[in-house]
């Protein structure tokens, strides 16, 4: 199998890179030369690439700069999106497409399924929600799944920040009334190549297993960190309300994904709280 990936440099396009199965060639052109906003560019490199799956791991995630400027936004997440589709679509390969918990409002009480409907709060969420139906509007069957709270070992996340802020500031205020669940991007990853293998269509959720806050995860970020060296000065992390912490953007107060159908397929997965401790020891020893 052939692979092309979109946005290659991104957090999700390293690790489908590094856990690409045995078997998958992957392409992953450097992002300066796979502009997915250039519709002749796309598919010119569809065309030298012959891919038999397009997976695009490129978005517009700046939540609160999408509200003052949507149309920049709209062109990664929306444009692009129907762009890649339809180059898929032409090729004869498949088009994976990956989203977000944004997609909902956040007003439930139990975890959101892939078929729940969608409501978003803010310009982040509707290109989102909008992408999700270019993807399906430009190719016929696409496989589409929706993830939450990414952070990885590189690139810039909440582990990274939090880590930062630990070693500058005595304390910290972190959001505790957001729920939800970290995922390791090499679980949203692996996840990916086992749906694609396994010629999967339709939306998929993907996730760690549990449920945190914000407060409860950069808590974990402080005690693992602690345990391992990565962090050797304790500092105070105090809960806040939502409202105590103005943004542009409104988060959804409660973003946990149904994964059942999703672990049908792939088997259940790790504990979000696990995947963190492998996360934080990769930042320690990057060898």
């Amino acid at each position: 199998m052939r692979a092309l990936i979109a946005g290659s440099g991104g957090q999700l396009g390293r690790a489908l890179q590094a856990t690409a199965p045995a078997g998958v060639t992957v392409i992953a052109p450097p992002e300066a030369g796979f502009d997915i906003t250039d519709a002749e560019a796309v598919r010119a490199i569809v065309a030298e690439a012959r891919p038999d799956v397009i997976i695009n791991a490129a978005a517009y995630t700046a939540v609160d700069k999408a509200e003052a400027d949507e149309a920049a936004a709209r062109r990664v997440n929306v444009n692009a999106v129907g762009t890649l589709a339809a180059a898929a679509r032409i090729a004869g390969a498949g088009f994976a497409h990956v989203s977000t918990d944004f997609v909902f409002d956040g007003t439930a009480h139990r975890p959101y399924p892939p078929d729940a409907a969608p409501n978003p709060l803010g310009a982040y969420g509707r290109t989102k929600l909008d992408g999700e139906l270019a993807a399906t509007e430009f190719h016929a069957n696409p496989l589409i799944v929706r993830t939450a709270w990414v952070y990885a070992a590189v690139g810039n996340n909440f582990v990274a920040t939090m880590l930062r802020l630990m070693r500058d500031r005595p304390e910290i205020r972190v959001v505790a009334d957001q729920i939800g669940t970290p995922t390791h991007v090499p679980t949203l990853a692996r996840t990916l190549w086992t749906l694609i293998a396994g010629g999967h269509t339709g939306t998929f959720h993907a996730t760690d297993a549990g449920v945190a806050s914000w407060y409860d995860f950069a808590v974990a970020i402080h005690d693992e960190a602690l345990a391992i060296g990565l962090l050797t000065t304790p500092v105070a992390v105090l809960p806040i309300r939502t409202e105590d912490y103005p943004t542009p953007a409104r988060r959804p107060a409660f973003g946990v994904l149904d994964k059942t159908t999703t672990w049908a397929i792939t088997g259940p997965g790790r504990h979000w709280r696990a995947e963190l401790r492998d996360c934080l020891a990769a930042m320690k020893d990057p060898t």
